[in-house]
C-alpha cells in the first residue's frame, strides 16, 4: 500500500471516528426505551423532575409518573440526590434528552411478582372496588383485577363484598393482554388442602348423589367417596345409603392439589362387609379408633 492510500484511510478512519463522537455528543445511544437505569434526582419543578443517568444530557421524568400511588409531595417519592432505578419510557429527543418512569416500573415489577406467585401457587390478598353481573373488579397490589361470580365463595350478594378485602388464587396473569383474573375458590381450596393428608379421617356433608359415588364438602373442599370405596359390599344405589345434607365421616385415600381432587374411603372403616350399610350409625361413632387402624394400613 503506497504512502497516498495509508493516508487516504487514516483520513476516512479519523474522520468516522471524529464523526463518530459528534454523534455521542447529541445522542446518549446505550440509554433505548424499555431499558431499566439508575439515577439520582438533581432539580424538582412543577411538571416532574430531572434526573442524572449519566448520560451527557439530563433526563426528564413527568409528574405523573412519578409514583403508581398519587402524589401531592413529589419530594416524598423522589428524594433528591439519592439513588433510584426507572425506566426509560421514551427514547432521546433533538436535545438528547429520554423520558423515565418510577409509575410504569412499578408497574412491571408487580406483573412479575404475580406471575412468580402464580407459578408458585401462592395467595395475595386483594380487595373489591366495583362490581357487575359478571363477578367483582379487585384492587391488586395497585393493579386492575377481576374475580368471575363462579370463582368467589359468596356469589349471591355481590354487594356485600364491596371494599371487602379477600384471598384469592390466580386463573390468568398475562401483561400483554393486560389480564389479571383471579380466584377467591382456588384459595379456599389451597388453604383446605395444606391442611389435609392420606390416612387422615375428616368430617363433612353431603353436597351431592351421583350413581359413581357421593360427593361431600370439608370445609370448602369437595371430596369423592366413590361407589366401591362405601363398602366392602357390593352397592346397587347410594342414594338408599346417604341423603344430601348427611354428616359423614371418612378416611382419605388419595389427593391431588394440582387437580383439586380429594378422594375417600368409608370401607376401610368397615369390620366385616357390609357393616356401613348396616349399622352407619356404630361406624361413625367409632370412626376414630377404626381409622387409626386404617391408616397403619395405608401407610405400610
Amino acid at each position: 500500500m503506497d504512502s497516498e492510500a495509508k493516508f487516504s484511510q487514516k483520513a476516512n478512519s479519523s474522520f468516522t471516528m471524529d464523526d463518530f463522537a459528534k454523534a455521542l455528543e447529541i445522542h446518549d445511544y446505550q440509554f433505548q426505551k424499555g431499558q431499566v437505569v439508575h439515577g439520582r434526582v438533581f432539580q424538582l419543578d412543577s411538571d416532574g423532575a430531572y434526573v442524572d443517568i449519566g448520560g451527557k444530557s439530563s433526563a426528564f421524568i413527568p409528574r405523573d409518573e412519578a409514583s403508581l400511588r398519587a402524589v401531592t409531595n413529589l419530594s416524598e417519592v423522589l428524594p433528591l440526590n439519592e439513588s433510584l432505578e426507572f425506566l426509560i419510557i421514551r427514547d432521546q429527543d433533538a436535545e438528547g434528552q429520554v423520558t423515565l418512569s418510577r409509575r410504569q416500573l412499578e408497574i412491571k415489577q408487580i406483573w412479575e411478582r404475580l406471575a412468580q406467585m402464580q407459578e408458585n401457587s401462592q395467595t395475595i390478598q386483594v380487595r373489591v372496588i366495583n362490581l357487575n353481573k359478571g363477578g367483582v373488579t379487585v384492587d391488586v397490589q395497585g393493579l386492575r383485577g377481576f374475580i368471575p361470580r363462579s370463582h368467589l365463595v359468596e356469589r349471591d350478594n355481590l354487594e356485600a363484598l364491596k371494599g371487602q378485602s379477600l384471598t384469592a388464587g390466580f386463573l390468568e396473569v398475562n401483561r400483554t393482554n393486560n389480564k389479571l383474573i383471579l380466584s377467591q375458590r382456588i384459595a379456599t381450596q389451597s388453604a383446605s388442602f395444606s391442611m389435609l393428608e392420606i390416612g387422615q379421617l375428616v368430617s363433612g356433608k353431603v353436597t351431592g348423589i351421583k350413581p359413581f359415588g357421593v360427593f361431600v364438602d370439608l370445609d370448602g373442599t369437595s371430596a369423592l367417596l366413590h361407589i366401591k370405596q362405601v363398602s366392602q359390599k357390593f352397592i346397587d344405589n347410594l342414594e338408599k345409603v346417604f341423603q344430601v345434607s348427611q354428616p359423614i365421616k371418612a378416611v382419605i385415600i388419595d389427593l391431588d392439589q394440582g387437580k383439586g381432587r380429594v378422594a375417600l374411603s368409608t370401607r376401610v372403616l368397615e369390620n366385616f362387609p357390609g357393616e356401613i350399610l348396616e349399622n352407619m350409625d356404630e361406624v361413625m361413632a367409632s370412626a376414630q379408633a377404626r381409622a387409626e387402624r386404617a391408616r397403619n394400613k395405608l401407610l405400610e
